[in-house]
């Protein structure tokens, strides 16, 4: 039964990845930054998703090209961190099934 072994191995492994990609998500800042052009003005607002709802809140007519950065970088990781997770899940469902159908 080293095959089991093997299996319950990956499986602890994969939990442990699943708490950390879950934890960096966490870290990330909430939202998205969206430039609106209203009457050919430019104005910046964060776009927040709040108990199913989506919510604006104004953030200026300028904002910090730092800002812009951290956001798009952000937008970035929650992205990669999503699918990483999805595929950390599914690898994890298939190890408990294979394990539930060795006993």
């Amino acid at each position: 039964m080293a095959i089991k072994g093997v299996l319950e191995e990956e499986l602890k492994n994969s939990l442990r990845l699943k708490k950390s990609y879950e934890q960096a998500l966490s870290k990330l800042p909430k939202g998205s930054l969206v430039k609106k052009r209203i009457k050919g003005h430019e104005y910046y607002y964060l776009l927040l998703r709040e108990q199913g709802k989506i919510k604006f809140t104004y953030k200026g007519k300028k904002v910090s090209s730092d800002i812009v950065k951290r956001y798009k970088e952000a937008k970035r990781l929650r992205a990669k961190y999503r699918k990483l997770l999805s595929e950390i899940r599914n690898q994890i469902k298939f190890l408990k099934q294979s394990l539930k159908n060795g006993k």
